[in-house]
């Protein structure tokens, strides 16, 4: 990607004042305008999709409990049918890994398809202005509103739009709040005005982060916040699939003089309708070429083929293509035979392994666990009938949706027993703290410390987890 340097002179406040140069451009609203074409399509099929995935995840029900809980309170958290408790923190690092080497992979084909289509900016971004498109008009009439004085009209318009744009917000909030709190009772609570301070905080936290980004922000979080525009060219090349003008047959722009046909050959295609621009949610001209604001969603590609139609061109005067494919004047079936390239092959490989690495250990995952902890109040200590006691508690956690017996045993030295009741019934996804007592008979073992086993196992024979102690025998 080429880079253009400029030197800008450093000129000092006061002065600067004087001269009327600002030291910062005010932020010019961006008036979008709607479109409809093959990507803006694709964009609205994109948020009903992760809208469905996002409002609809904490309704859904798995057998008696909530599909998709992240239960803080109880450390456990529920997603189908597998129960997972921080100590399966290594999958959620996993995830996060995959879900990385998923956005480089896009990256590297087709660029920044996660901000035009999927970021949660995008989606409620294009949601907020939707709303206001229906409520205030179109472009230019929400142009001429804003520059025209107060009204009536605009008086009612812009606080229902505002009503309904902070009730998509609320509902934003209390949705993410229902993947921590079960939403029916979160529900209930609401309607009994009895949530608590922390679900309020967060209902009214995430619900207005919604509206003050959607509503307000939108271009400036994705020009100015985000980072993922600042480094984005570390994973672009020159085989990348980016939104591109074509400068070789757009240029010079222009409108046919009318009576003039000596004048058509001497002006590309591009008529200079600036359509491309108003329907940027960035608001940036792509015939200026790649810029980092530019978040790949494709629309100034449905309005430059619109003109391209009316004006009896062929479409594709910007259109989504790659630097070797535009320099080269390669076809698409060129341009996709340079995807599969070593930075693609080296992503790919990377995330299949992981993938498959991941969902293996989720399936062969032993649904028990058990943490060992020494009783610090009494390490060792000597009990009726010349036996040496050590006390520890053992954290079971039944990672199955089903009741459990668990049989605790001991292992690790000769003549080892089990004092306490080796039967131990857990709930289903609970943990339970059970106090053992291991016994030994005086002169068994020689002092000092001896490294033992507990073995604990289901009485059904689906889980089996043996954890290292050890066993201290006083001199």
């Amino acid at each position: 990607m080429s880079r253009v340097h400029q030197v800008i002179p450093i000129v000092p406040a006061a002065k600067a004042e004087e001269k009327g140069v600002g030291l910062y451009a005010a932020h010019q609203k961006v008036y979008t305008r709607s479109v409809s074409g093959v990507f803006a399509r694709w964009r609205w099929a994109m948020v009903f999709v992760t809208q469905l995935v996002f409002y609809g995840l904490p309704w859904l029900e798995w057998g008696q409990r909530q599909a998709v809980l992240f239960d803080l309170s109880a450390r456990r958290f529920f997603i189908f049918g597998l129960v997972l408790y921080p100590q399966d923190l290594i999958y959620l690092t996993g995830l996060l890994v995959v879900s990385a080497l998923s956005l480089f992979l896009f990256t590297a084909v087709a660029g920044r398809l996660w901000c035009g289509y999927a970021c949660p900016q995008t989606v409620y971004s294009q949601i907020y202005m939707w709303v206001e498109q229906r409520i205030e008009g179109s472009r230019i009439v929400r142009m001429r509103m804003d520059k025209g004085g107060f009204s009536t009209e605009k008086v009612i318009k812009k606080c229902f739009k505002h009503a309904v744009w902070i009730a998509i917000g609320l509902w934003t909030g209390f949705s993410f709040v229902g993947y921590f709190t079960p939403i029916r009772e979160l529900g209930v609570s609401l309607l009994h005005a009895t949530m608590g301070s922390w679900e309020i905080f967060w209902v009214l936290f995430y619900g207005f982060a919604t509206y003050g980004n959607a509503g307000f922000m939108r271009e400036q979080v994705c020009k100015y916040m985000c980072p993922y525009a600042r480094f984005q060219s570390a994973m672009f090349d020159r085989d990348t699939l980016i939104v591109s003008y074509d400068a070789a047959v757009g240029e010079p722009r222009g409108v046919p003089a009318k009576g003039r046909a000596d004048s058509a050959p001497a002006l590309g295609h591009c008529v200079d309708c600036k359509l491309c621009v108003q329907v940027c949610p960035t608001g940036i001209d792509i015939r200026n070429g790649l810029q980092q604001e530019c978040i790949g969603c494709g629309l100034c590609v449905d309005a430059c083929n619109i003109v391209m139609k009316k004006t009896a061109q062929p479409p594709g005067l910007i259109r989504y293509a790659t630097q070797n494919g535009m320099a080269n004047r390669w076809t698409s079936r060129q341009v996709l035979q340079r995807v599969l390239r070593p930075r693609v092959l080296v992503y790919g490989a990377l995330l299949a392994a992981l993938s498959i690495g991941l969902f293996a250990s989720l399936v062969a995952r032993m649904p028990l666990k058990v943490d060992v902890v020494r009783d610090r109040a009494a390490l060792a200590r000597i009990v009726d009938g010349g036996q040496i006691e050590n006390v520890y508690r053992l954290q079971i956690m039944n990672a199955t949706e089903e009741m459990q017996r668990y049989r605790i045993e001991a292992s690790g030295l000769d003549r080892l027993e089990v004092a306490s009741e080796p039967l131990v019934d857990v709930a289903p996804a609970e943990s339970r703290w059970v106090a053992v007592r291991l016994r030994l008979p005086f002169g068994a073992a020689a002092a000092g410390s001896h490294e033992v086993y507990f073995d604990v196992h289901s009485e059904d024979g689906r889980g089996h987890v043996s954890e290292k102690a050890v066993f201290l025998v006083p001199r």
